[in-house]
């Protein structure tokens, strides 16, 4: 049998062309552009088909949460008593990466905001990758696309309970209770499960998530005024019913999107056809994700839009559990919550994601005195879904956070913001600070994160705009949802579902269609002869320009639209015709609380302050050195990660009898925070009963001294705090001396 022979190298036909016959080079530019240019449309068209086919493989999969690790089914809600449509996983180590079980679990909640979960782990690197890297037991907290018959927020909310009761059970002997992380929308069904049940979970990070729905800058973040412009959350309620008592998570997508129409319309796509090459698995990974569609109850719906997205009862301390048994109290909480947020959110800007720190305490002292630990971290630029999709977030934000959790889990009680920058050579203690970036911790005040905002008086109409919610709410419901009901039913809800133009578009564009196969079969032949242009080509540096005035006019309607929608909000409801119309003439602004409340947490502050002051002269030498730290540091304010690690390596050294959790170490930075808050002369002047020895004195002061230095060398007003307590305990020279023999 003969050989077969190989195929000549392709030659570019236009360029031997072009050689053959002279041609001026900017012509064989423009055939090399041309031919570059229809390869590229064929490629873009046959991804987009490729698109359609992963979204209906999706679908016959049952939609799987879009994780890119292993996972198994450890509890399914859908068997509870009260059933719901959610489920624990747990995620399966990475093979060069076990896990430790008495590190402590992190759990995963995805936001159910129309996308179906796994976003927080669709990638190596990201949050749950972060947390497997560094040892920790992982959970995840998945949802399925259907919701049971009769499921409500409440049932949710006992699943998730009950989840985290199992993930406590499984780990008795962790270092300290779960992490939970909630990504967007899931961050507001953490805040609600940490406030009813405060002793199921650990830190918390609210990871773009919006908590207080009104908030935001004038001229800026236009999803807010949605609610008023629609007349309240009555059309959710219509979409809902028109589904046969489903609501289609679609919408919900659909109106992220208008968000950015330059985006959605243009920059996405034009993105993908010009990096044809090499954008197709990112862009079919995230259109995985970002294309499934799951549904919500109405009953769902209609809590989460009266509730939180027009009602913003969350963090006005109105809103009761969905069960109604109980008034949700942020200030429940027990646990540090970090929130990280950014400036290029539109969806979760920082004023939503922070606004219910001041909504809830009125000052620094009440915030201090509820034992309450917050941090926050704001980044430059990054959008919504980088916040949680991000390698660059996850490797730099997130790894940091979680890097120092235990520092945060030891942290005063008080409001702090993380600065993270990168490490240097000339940094002290190099070999303290774990990772590439140094994480530190600066103290920050109520009016730091009013700051950030522009004032709170556009805040205001949005209480008129709850009122005539309110009013449409109950007329629909009494005289238009009963005849929707009656003339929708589960036929005429899949055809709504399936004529969705979101859906659609995935199915035309797809093998369902025969017109895609010729798309297929030309995509083959470009593949094989593909010919790519010169980055310097005049003909791709116009089609660049052009996609440019393309973008800024989207822009540009994009922000006339915005403009026009508040200035429509503002004549509506700052109206004050419109108020007395509806049965507001002013007043109370729901932020503050009644007198009685404000009372109750007064005489709350006053108990507390009681029982502090008797226990100034009482505590072992350990509360005694950590009293001493804490004093000598608090003219300085910032912490950071360096002497923190000294800590918890000085207290491996000591003899096992000896050695602090870090729950004894939290509790002591409690309570020593607390006393020298209080009265910081008599909390000094009691050091001595506290170390009663003078070698233990002698030995406190110097393990004090080498934290202390870890983040270089001490100031002079710090070596004069040092002083001051050699004398306060009895330490001068000599006795220095005896006390290090």
């Amino acid at each position: 049998m003969a050989e077969k022979s190989e195929s000549p190298p392709f030659q570019n036909p236009f360029g031997a062309m072009a050689r053959a016959f002279q041609m001026p080079h900017p012509a064989t530019q423009a055939m090399s552009y041309w031919v570059d240019s229809w390869q590229r449309t064929v490629l873009f068209w046959d991804i987009l088909r490729e698109r359609g086919n992963v979204y209906l493989e999706h679908e016959r999969e049952g939609k799987p949460p879009v994780l890119v690790f292993d996972y198994e089914i450890i509890a399914d809600a859908r068997e509870f008593e009260r059933p719901a449509n959610y489920a624990l996983a747990r995620i399966k180590p990475l093979p060069d990466h076990p896990t430790d079980p008495e590190k402590r679990p992190f759990v995963v909640i995805d936001p159910r905001a129309g996308h179906g979960p796994g976003i927080g782990g669709s990638k190596i690197d990201s949050e749950i990758g972060i947390a497997l890297r560094a040892g920790h037991p992982c959970y995840f907290v998945m949802f399925f696309p259907e919701p049971v018959p009769g499921q409500t927020i409440a049932s949710v909310a006992r699943a998730e309970a009950v989840f985290l009761e199992e993930v406590n059970a499984r780990h008795p002997n962790a270092e300290g209770k779960p992490f939970v992380i909630g990504n967007c929308q899931g961050g507001w069904a953490l805040m609600l499960l940490a406030a009813a049940a405060p002793h199921l979970v650990g830190p918390v990070l609210l990871a773009g998530s919006p908590i207080s729905y009104w908030a935001g800058l004038e001229g800026k973040n236009p999803m807010r005024y949605t609610g008023g412009l629609l007349g309240g959350s009555w059309l959710s309620s219509l979409a809902s019913d028109l589904g046969n008592g489903k609501f289609d998570g679609a919408h919900l997508v659909s109106n992220f999107e208008q968000l950015d129409p330059a985006n959605t319309y243009w920059t996405k796509l034009y993105n993908l056809y010009a990096n044809v090459d090499t954008e197709a698995p990112r862009f079919l990974d995230f259109e995985r994700w970002w294309g499934g569609h799951f549904l919500l109850n109405r009953e769902e719906m209609d809590w989460i839009v009266q509730n939180l997205f027009v009602g913003n009862k969350l963090s006005s301390g109105e809103l009761r559990s969905p069960d109604g048994s109980l008034t949700i109290d942020l200030r429940n909480i027990r646990s540090p919550i970090v929130v990280f947020a950014s400036w290029g959110d539109n969806i979760t800007p920082p004023q939503q994601a922070l606004n219910w720190i001041p909504d809830l305490y009125e000052t620094d002292v009440e915030l201090i005195a509820q034992e309450q630990v917050i941090v926050y971290c704001l980044h430059e630029r990054i959008g919504h879904l980088g916040i949680f999709v991000s390698s660059k977030v996850a490797g730099r934000e997130t790894s940091e956070l979680v890097s120092a959790l235990d520092l945060i889990d030891t942290l005063p009680p008080g409001l702090y913001e993380a600065i993270i920058e990168d490490t240097r050579p000339d940094m002290p203690n190099l070999a303290l600070i774990e990772g590439r970036y140094l994480i530190r911790f600066e103290p920050r005040k109520i009016a730091d994160i009013l700051a950030l905002d522009d004032g709170r008086r556009d805040e205001e109409p949005f209480q008129v705009v709850k009122r005539v919610a309110e009013i449409n709410q109950s007329l629909y419901d009494l005289f238009v949802s009963p005849w929707v009901k009656a003339t929708s039913n589960e036929t005429t809800a899949k055809w709504l579902r399936v004529t969705n133009p979101d859906r659609m578009q995935r199915y035309l564009l797809s093998d369902l269609n025969p017109a895609m196969w010729t798309v297929k079969s030309l995509a083959q032949m470009v593949r094989a002869q593909r010919i790519t242009v010169d980055a310097d080509n005049p003909y791709t540096r116009i089609e660049r320009a052009a996609s440019n005035r393309i973008e800024r006019t989207l822009d540009a309607f994009r922000d006339n639209r915005d403009a026009w929608c508040e200035s429509v909000f503002k004549a509506i409801y700052d109206s004050p015709w419109v108020a007395a119309s509806v049965g507001m003439t002013g007043g109370a602004d729901p932020r503050h609380a009644p007198k009685a409340a404000a009372a109750l947490r007064e005489e709350f502050a006053r108990l507390k302050v009681a029982e502090i002051r008797s226990h100034i002269d009482q505590g072992t030498p350990f509360d005694g050195w950590v009293r001493l730290l804490i004093w000598q540091g608090m003219e300085e304010k910032v912490i950071d990660e360096r002497p923190f690690n000294l800590i918890r390596r000085l207290g491996k050294e000591q003899p096992p009898g000896q050695r602090r959790t870090l729950a004894e170490l939290k509790d002591a930075i409690k309570q020593q925070m607390f006393v020298l808050l209080i009265d910081e002369e008599k909390a000094l002047a009691a050091l001595p009963k506290l170390i009663p020895e003078v070698k233990q004195r002698g030995k406190a002061i110097e393990l004090a001294r080498r934290v202390a230095s870890a983040k270089g060398p001490l100031s002079a007003s710090r070596e004069a705090r040092f002083r001051r307590l050699e004398e306060i305990l009895g330490l001068g020279a000599g006795k220095r001396r005896a006390a290090n023999d």
